[in-house]
């Protein structure tokens, strides 16, 4: 499958822009979002899912224009929002059989797939009790179901590991790295750790831009011989931050080792090896 967004800008008014001039090509496997908060990321999520449009550009998958046939996706697709609601007075299995309904899912394996589906989100324990009893980590699973009841090609989470503990993350990625081969899932997170264990591709975007897209390796490597590591005095870690990109800090007894992004090192500075956590944060801050 292939997903081809070409020039699509979203104008919230004359000054605001959610996304602008963006294209991005996604084929099977899982792409990595990433961005601060206001990037674009969710709007860009709510264009793919056909709930906006664009002012200018196109959509296509497979070749399919979905601006103009939204149907054509909608029957293959499965999307958690970020701000995902539940009927608090329903239980798991209740509501999951109201959702396959909406959606047209049904026959006679309906159970079956509803119950395969809390058994890898972990809830078929707590799977007859109102929804409006769970914790929001539990919500948030319930969430992650409902994207898959359709067995969709296509599947967008927005910040699906928001309120899971590490646990239900590495469950998470479990269960979407077995869909991973024939789907194109589009994951976006602000927690790097959970694109960086299982996302084929990540795109970096700030301010509506697309910054870099490409494998892990490929945007680890802009920044590669730009990161060190070097202890100082506590005292004269706040002046170093005002002139170097502080990636983090640890304590040292009365000492802090200093990871920091830099075209030239201070002395006593060790190179260390970059993460993808280095190349976000110096492309977006060489954005700013």
């Amino acid at each position: 499958m292939k997903l081809s967004i070409q020039n699509i800008s979203k104008r919230f008014n004359k000054e605001k822009y959610g996304l602008k001039d963006y294209s991005l090509t996604i084929e099977n496997g899982i792409l990595g979002l990433l961005g601060p908060n206001g990037a674009g990321k969710s709007t860009l999520m709510k264009i793919i899912a056909t709930i906006s449009r664009p002012t200018t550009g196109s959509v296509e998958l497979d070749g399919h224009n979905i601006l103009q046939d939204p149907d054509y996706i909608r029957k293959m697709l499965g999307y958690l929002p970020q701000d995902f609601g539940v009927y608090a007075n329903l239980n798991a299995y209740e509501f999951l059989e109201y959702i396959a309904a909406m959606k047209g899912v049904g026959g006679p394996n309906l159970r079956k797939r509803v119950e395969a589906l809390l058994e890898g989100v972990n809830l078929i324990e707590s799977a007859k009790s109102p929804i409006g009893t769970y914790s929001g980590g539990m919500k948030q699973r319930i969430g992650i179901a409902q994207a898959l009841l359709n067995d969709p090609k296509v599947l967008i989470f927005d910040e699906p590991t928001v309120g899971l503990d590490p646990e239900e993350r590495m469950r998470f990625r479990n269960l979407i790295s077995d869909l991973a081969q024939n789907s194109i899932i589009i994951l976006s997170s602000h927690i790097v750790s959970d694109i960086e264990t299982i996302a084929d591709e990540v795109a970096i975007m700030q301010g509506g831009m697309l910054i870099t897209k490409g494998t892990q390796a490929e945007v680890i490597k802009q920044v590669d011989g730009r990161v060190f590591e070097s202890v100082l005095e506590s005292t004269a870690l706040p002046d170093f931050k005002t002139k170097h990109l502080v990636v983090n800090t640890s304590r040292q007894k009365d000492k802090v080792l200093v990871r920091y992004i830099s075209i030239e090192p201070v002395n006593g500075s060790v190179p260390a090896p970059a993460s993808l956590e280095d190349a976000y944060l110096f492309l977006t801050h060489k954005s700013n």
